[in-house]
């Protein structure tokens, strides 16, 4: 009998999973494993319908422990259950998928640990079977993420959040809707910092290189913070991209750091939306007029195209505005569940 304890040799552990989303239950795994072996791989399996990707799920695990192999296991057979065909169809997969190497020990809290661990001459490690420990499953969360959140690590539970941006020049009704979607939805939203910033720093309604560039970086981290707040979508009012248009247009150029973080906000999003200039003009002492407002808005779409950036055009009141950002999120694949 093997001694799950053996000193002599190298031990080398595998768990596999969709981890759809990657919880705590599956960190327990992972770290009750990283205490009895010297190298643990993860096997990641791809499903095409789960609307987190592959790559998303292999990140948060690399994120969260750095030191382990983490494998994403593409081309992954979908097939489930304990019949002998099926059984041998994953047990094929994984001997494939890790070629020459040899494991001591398969890690899970799944029967099907019995014949995988056979098949790999592993010791079988089952893990919280019963979930005493850890009462939680992906399934649960999936079907109520802000409800399970406590079981969620914040890498993975910022992804899980649809983050939705409005864009649009001054004047466009951005703050009033961001505001009116979250209370429709349930969740937060994030003002536009800019504003904020802009009352208390301007000088003669301007403000400077570097000003632009802590507004971008403040409304980011703000954003971070509220994400983990958030249930199922988090609306932000205006992103780095605005942020880097208002400095070209106040100073002719914006600094690297600005300009990498607008780069960067082209795939911080999940969603665009733009709010059109048909309602009517909010004439206020800090804005620059309605011909401004008019150009600015341009501006914003045809950078927007220049990114390859998609982008939905909301028009008319504010209840017509969300029923058409409602319209938007509830299409098939544009939100995580």
């Amino acid at each position: 009998m093997k001694n799950l304890y053996m000193k002599d040799k190298h031990k080398v552990g595998l768990t596999l999973g969709k981890f759809a989303p990657f919880h705590k239950g599956h960190q327990l795994m992972i770290e009750t494993a990283m205490k009895e072996v010297d190298e643990l791989i993860v096997l990641i399996y791809d499903d095409p319908v789960i609307n987190i990707p592959l790559a998303t799920r292999a990140a948060w695990i690399r994120k969260i422990y750095p030191k382990l192999v983490v494998i994403e296991g593409a081309n992954s057979p979908n097939d489930t259950g304990y019949t002998t065909e099926i059984m041998k169809i994953q047990e094929d997969y994984v001997l494939s998928v890790l070629g020459n190497r040899t494991i001591s020990h398969f890690y899970s809290s799944e029967p099907y640990g019995v014949h995988m661990s056979t098949a790999l001459n592993a010791i079988n490690r089952q893990v919280d079977v019963d979930r005493n420990t850890i009462p939680i499953s992906a399934t649960k969360i999936r079907e109520a993420p802000f409800k399970n959140k406590d079981f969620i690590h914040p890498v993975v539970y910022t992804d899980l959040i649809t983050k939705v941006v409005l864009l649009g020049a001054p004047s466009t009704g951005k703050s009033t809707l961001a505001e009116k979607l979250a209370l429709h939805f349930n969740t937060q939203w994030m003002p536009e910092y800019g504003r904020e910033y802009w009352e208390k720093y301007q000088i003669n309604k301007r403000l400077t290189l570097e000003d632009l560039l802590q507004i971008a970086k403040t409304h980011i981290e703000r954003e971070d913070t509220l994400a983990l707040q958030s249930n199922r979508f988090l609306f932000s009012d205006t992103n780095a991209i605005t942020t880097y248009l208002f400095s070209l247009d106040y100073h002719g150029t914006a600094l690297a750091a600005l300009e990498n973080l607008a780069k960067i906000a082209e795939n911080r999003h999940d969603i665009i939306f733009v709010c059109d200039t048909d309602i009517p003009y909010d004439d206020t002492w800090d804005r620059s007029g309605d011909v401004k407002r008019k150009e600015f808005q341009q501006k914003i779409i045809e950078d927007l195209k220049a990114r390859n950036l998609q982008y939905y055009l909301l028009k008319g009141t504010v209840e017509e505005r969300i029923e058409q950002v409602s319209e938007v999120l509830s299409a098939p694949g544009n939100s995580k569940f």
